[in-house]
Parts: C-alpha cells; structure tokens; sequence
C-alpha cells in the first residue's frame, strides 16, 4: 500500500544504544531533561517509524544529555562518544541506504575529541552533532577554536542540539551532583516545567548568538549549521542582537546585512516540533520564520526528533506538516523541504563542494 506521505529524509533524528542507556541512570539522568523517562528505541522500532512516516533515510544523534555526561572524567566522556559513534557507524554500514549519523565528540576537552573526529571521518560520519553548551561553556567560546577550525577545513556539517542551560565555573545556583560529577544549572522554573518545553528553544538562541559574536561563523565560513526547531527563539532576536552592539558602548558590533547573508547561506533550520499551529494551516512558528525573515524553502530540512517524540506523536506531526507546507510552499519546493536540501547537504558534506 502506498504511503500517503510524501518520503523524507529525517536530519534530527536520535538514537539510544543499551550502554547508552545504562550510562544516563548511573549518571543520574533517568529523567533526562525533566522528561518522564528515557525513551525506549532500538533499530526495529526506529525502522517502523520510518515505514510508517515515509522516512527514506533517518541521520542519527545522540540526544541531550548528551555524551559528556562524566563531568569530572574526561577518559569516561571519550569511552562513552567512542562506543555511540562506533554504534551509528556500524548501523550505517549495515544499512547505507537508510541510516546515516551526526558524530558526537568528547567536548569540552579539545584534544580527544579533534581525535575524536578523525576517527569518526573514518567511519563514515555525514557531520557532528554538538550539543548547545558542555557545562555551561557555549559554542562560540574561544576554547573551542581548534575543534572549529578543524571542522571548517573539513567543509563539515554541524547539527546543533539544544540542552539544559548550565552556568560555568560552578557559578550560580542549584549544583546537581550524581556519580557523573557536578554541574550548575540555571534553570528558575525547573521544578515547574520540563527543559524541552522552552529552555531548548533559549539555549539554542543563547548558541547561535554566540556563535556570531564569537565570530565563529564568519572565521568558519566552509561549516554548514543545522538549527533545529526552526530555530528556537533565535528569529525574534536577529534584529536586536544585530543592532544591539551599534547602540550600546562595550558590546561586539554586527553587521545585519553580514548576518543575514550568512544565514541564507552557512544555515539550514530543520522543523522538528510544534511549528504548525495545527488549526488554522501553515500558521505558526515556520510562517513568522520564512515569511518574516524570507528564508528559502532551500534552508529547510525534516526533523522527526524520534524517540523522544514517540511513535504516534511523529504521524501527528508528519499530517500537520504536511498540511502546513502546503500553506507554504508550492510542490516542488516541499519535495526540496523533505528530501532535496537533504540530499544536496550530505552529498556536500565534507567534499570541497559547498554551493
């Protein structure tokens, strides 16, 4: 019977080993992010959801926490990045058409993981999935130079992934402390709400601010950024942060012009979540996005965000999309949202052959 969605290529799409799992309880992460549980997943699941959402090839990543869940053992952050990788690198290598992966690394420590990359290059990796910040040090800090500018030669793909908003230095309020070690989070509704709800959505912006003031992104103008949830919060900051340093003595100036070109050209943002208001067509959060900031149907990739949206809640979704873009986007340009920019991106990937 022929699947009434359109096929697409899953870019945010995550993946939890047995090894994996066991490391979150004994971290003390059984309720990762504030979520009732860790989700259960395995291969057979994950190809059933693709069968059922029409999914032609899922690229894996860890989810938050994360790999560097060992906070006081680096050596234990770098086992636990190497066992996932190899895990994804062999489920490529027995299903090549199907299963592609985001690499993790062992951040914050620099070294391994620019070790950690070329072993993940040699396996196969399509790009690097890097969590929004490693105990509290965001993406853009400066002691992430090296693993950027190793990144950027490889012309590679970055998959940002939002995570529980953290303070660095032990500074702020409410350590957490477990067999992984210690961390400050900074998270004033936490016994209210989960982190997914909306933290992600903030600390996604919080790292891709940083990543432009940093001047990350202009110094590594060969790396291509996946945003996920349509960016997060980040749409209704462009101006502000843009113009910002122009106004206020002591703040890194931007250029809005410089900004926006790069994100038509370095950024791709994928739809995973609630981005349809689900009521009333293609209204919602991708709408205000494309149509305030007139971002190519080019720039946009699917996200399913299986398991920690479950099975069910993924075919919901997929029929709100598929409504929505409707709303949107004319035929052809919903072909490139689903799978198109996909396939350009991972065929660019790595090989010297941006456009």
């Amino acid at each position: 019977m022929t699947n009434p969605l359109p096929p697409r290529i899953d870019v945010h799409s995550h993946f939890l080993p047995p090894f994996y799992r066991t490391a979150l309880e004994n971290t003390g992460n059984s309720y990762p992010d504030g979520m009732p549980a860790i989700p259960p997943w395995s291969p057979s699941a994950h190809f059933e959801m693709m069968a059922s959402a029409n999914v032609t090839k899922s690229i894996l990543s860890i989810s938050s926490p994360g790999t560097h869940l060992y906070i006081n053992d680096s050596l234990a952050r770098t086992d636990l990045t190497r066992k996932c990788n190899a895990y994804a690198a062999d489920l490529k290598k027995q299903y090549p058409e199907k299963i592609g992966f985001w690499a993790s690394l062992p951040l914050p420590d620099v070294e391994r993981s620019l070790e950690e990359i070329e072993r993940a290059i040699g396996e196969g990796c399509d790009g690097f999935a890097l969590m929004t910040n490693y105990h509290g040090s965001y993406l853009g800090d400066e002691r992430f130079g090296a693993v950027f500018e190793r990144l950027d030669q490889l012309g590679a793909t970055v998959f940002l992934h939002p995570t529980c908003p953290c303070i660095p230095d032990g500074h702020g309020t409410e350590p957490v402390s477990g067999e992984g070690g210690e961390r400050t989070k900074a998270l004033p509704f936490e016994s209210k709400y989960p982190v997914p709800i909306f933290e992600f959505l903030f600390d996604t912006a919080r790292a891709v601010i940083n990543l432009f003031y940093s001047g990350t992104v202009s110094q590594c103008s060969n790396i291509r950024f996946i945003v996920p949830h349509v960016g997060g919060t980040l749409p209704p900051l462009i101006t502000r942060f843009t113009v910002f340093g122009s106004l206020v003595p002591g703040v890194t100036p931007l250029d809005p012009a410089t900004v926006r070109k790069q994100i038509q050209e370095q950024f791709y943002f994928d739809l995973a979540g609630l981005i349809f208001d689900g009521e009333t067509g293609g209204r919602g959060q991708l709408k205000a996005f494309v149509e305030g900031w007139d971002i190519s149907y080019k720039r946009l990739l699917y996200g399913s965000d299986f398991p920690f949206t479950n099975h069910g809640a993924v075919g919901m979704l997929a029929q709100r999309m598929n409504v929505g873009l409707e709303h949107l986007f004319d035929a052809e340009e919903r072909g490139a949202v689903y799978e198109g920019n996909a396939k350009r991106l991972l065929e660019e990937a790595m090989s010297g052959t941006r456009k």
